[in-house]
């Protein structure tokens, strides 16, 4: 299963079996609290200074992408897999990554 959400300009994709029980892959209400609190970590900052990621490393869309994957990665529950994040940073103008 996939499940897909988009806030703010950012598309989030996960794989997993649905459990038996729920039928759900994950909470899409976790997900998408974890996706706005990282967007809130970008959002109206200085990214190259304010964020210690970006530290060594430019603030391209491409780069914002890898970042967020990195840190949703890392709160995906037991058996669920980040599979892709896209981030729009204008209508035109796309990056995603899968890990």
């Amino acid at each position: 299963a996939v499940v897909s959400t988009q806030s703010t300009g950012v598309e989030v994709r996960v794989k997993a079996k649905p459990d038996e029980k729920t039928g759900m892959v994950m909470d899409i209400a976790i997900l998408k609290k974890d996706i706005q609190d990282l967007i809130a970590t970008v959002d109206h900052k200085f990214i190259d200074k304010d964020v210690p990621w970006f530290a060594t490393r430019p603030s391209t869309v491409e780069n914002i992408c890898i970042f967020f994957y990195e840190e949703l990665a890392k709160k995906m529950p037991a058996g669920v897999k980040l599979n892709k994040v896209k981030v729009w940073e204008t209508e035109k103008n796309i990056a995603s990554y899968k890990g």
